[in-house]
């Protein structure tokens, strides 16, 4: 008897900026994703419940905020117990097929010392090579490690690393050949940094590889039962590396650039300019090494700014082309009117807006909106919800679609009401949280942000310190609100909002066991 719920395939990118879609009105090309968008219902005020890798991730899976699942910054382990009891193990334990193929990043993969996860660069050489799965509720799994090569660290080859480090290292005749490839970079040289157009050739990139991968599974995979499959692309996250043709898609004179692009640190609260000055407080010369050169980015010129951001682009649109390779194998195996897509993000990307690059504990709206589509047969098309959501909402939206009940601590909610147009469905509000711990920037931060539809705030709890911004009159964020007394309705409001935060939370976090 074949199970009539419906399919879920859920598709992230790593480090995308809410605003870099072709449908936002940037110069970025997704024409893909601008279909999907057209064909489902997109999310203009999504936010991330945390603006770091690990937290974000263990946060979708989970419907938990951070700090309630313990993940409360890079270099902190996702608990598997709570990681199993998250969307991908309900659903496996329900009748579905649950998959997922890339960057996983629910485990640390630079560890002070090593561990059992498969994702630890040191624990990763104790798993075969025909090692699958299961990992955090998926059945079966094919995982990228690396992810992101870095000319900041050493790029150490296999049994270091999964599945994807294993097929990287195996293409060409030379033993490493396709590293030396991704390390060349074609010209033209700009010095922008972390930047190039590499000579990897595009079929062994991972964005490739990712695309590869879902699609081999869902062909082959029993149509008779529901599946629920997360495909993790782990771009346009840096080094901005793409690869030919992509990195040339688009013109540097074409792309946007940020209204304002210098360091404005006189107009924002103290941990600003602290965190750009600090020192990492981590002993481990490596991890030292990397964290001073491969997170800081010094001021670039509108050039070196516009190459980066042309080939940031080019990552985008190289995971847009992919996404329509997946969704054509969708209809070719019969099985597009039977998935719900959803599209999304982890977090943003700063991309020279205020003169910052990459990201870090300044949660303006490049780093902390995400973009999000979701796209079936109960789903509205050319629908644009502006209420503040989550990409925390996934996983209770997951169950609503599967008529499976959700628990009462989950913190997410589902999406599914909100779309509808059911009465009281409306949402006001929409969470981030982060403790910065020393070893990033050498000063700890408990951040907490409040979205609304037209406000942001964010709390520094440990020293009072804060930011607040009115996006509808000042899109910008230029300025800083948090002490004029003329907005201290709104400040009250919003602290409100914060204090309010639902479900528990941990009085004490997992230690660092790592970095990243």
């Amino acid at each position: 008897m074949t199970d009539k719920r419906p399919n879920f395939l859920l598709i992230t990118s790593d480090q995308q900026r809410g605003d870099c879609f072709g449908f936002e009105g940037r110069a970025v090309k997704t024409p893909h994703l601008d279909q999907l968008a057209r064909e489902g219902t997109r999310f203009s005020n999504c936010v991330t419940p945390s603006v770091f890798c690990q937290p974000a991730r263990a946060s979708m899976l989970t419907g938990l905020l951070p700090y309630t699942h313990g993940v409360a910054d890079n270099g902190i382990n996702l608990d598997p117990a709570i990681g199993e009891a998250g969307f991908a193990g309900t659903l496996a334990q329900s009748g579905y097929d649950t998959g997922f193929f890339g960057k996983a990043h629910f485990s640390t993969k630079t560890t002070f010392a090593p561990t059992d996860s498969p994702e630890c660069n040191s624990g990763s050489q104790n798993y075969a090579e025909d090692w699958c799965g299961p990992y955090m509720g998926f059945q079966h799994v094919e995982l990228i490690v690396h992810g992101h090569l870095n000319k900041a660290r050493d790029n150490k080859k296999p049994p270091i690393g999964q599945h994807y480090e294993r097929f990287f290292f195996s293409r060409g005749t030379l033993g490493g050949e396709a590293l030396d490839l991704w390390a060349t970079e074609l010209p033209p040289h700009t010095g922008a940094a972390q930047t190039w157009h590499s000579g990897l050739p595009v079929q062994w990139h991972s964005s490739t590889w990712v695309g590869d991968r879902s699609i081999e599974w869902l062909g082959k995979r029993d149509a008779a039962k529901p599946f629920c499959a997360w495909i993790s692309f782990p771009d346009p996250h840096h080094a901005f590396d793409c690869p030919e043709p992509w990195s040339r898609l688009h013109h540097p004179d074409e792309v946007d650039l940020p209204a304002h692009r210098t360091l404005d640190l006189e107009r924002r609260p103290w941990w600003h300019e602290a965190a750009l000055a600090g020192k990492p407080m981590v002993e481990d010369p490596e991890i030292l090494r990397y964290r001073m050169k491969g997170q800081k980015v010094p001021p670039q010129s509108d050039d070196q700014l516009r190459d980066m951001t042309a080939n940031y682009y080019g990552m985008i649109s190289l995971i847009d082309h992919n996404v329509g390779r997946i969704l054509e194998a969708l209809a070719a195996n019969g099985q597009a009117e039977d998935t719900i897509v959803v599209f999304t993000s982890d977090h943003g990307d700063m991309l020279g807006e205020h003169g910052l690059y990459l990201k870090g504990p300044m949660l303006y709206e490049g780093v902390l909106r995400v973009g999000m589509i979701a796209r079936g047969a109960s789903i509205p098309a050319e629908k644009v919800i502006d209420d503040p959501i989550s990409t925390l909402d996934l996983t209770p939206t997951f169950y609503d679609w599967a008529s499976i009940p959700v628990s009462d601590m989950m913190q997410g909610r589902s999406l599914v009401p909100l779309m509808s147009d059911e009465p009281n469905a409306g949402r006001s509000v929409a969470r981030s949280e982060w403790f910065v711990h020393k070893t990033r920037s050498g000063i700890d931060l408990d951040l907490r942000t409040v979205r609304t539809a037209t406000h942001k705030c964010t709390f520094e709890m440990i020293s009072g310190a804060g930011e607040l911004y009115n996006l509808k009159n000042d899109p910008t964020e230029m300025d800083n609100l948090f002490n004029d007394p003329s907005h201290s309705s709104s400040r009250r409001e919003l602290e409100e909002m914060m204090r309010a935060r639902p479900g528990p939370m941990l009085e004490k976090f997992p230690p660092q066991i790592g970095m990243a």
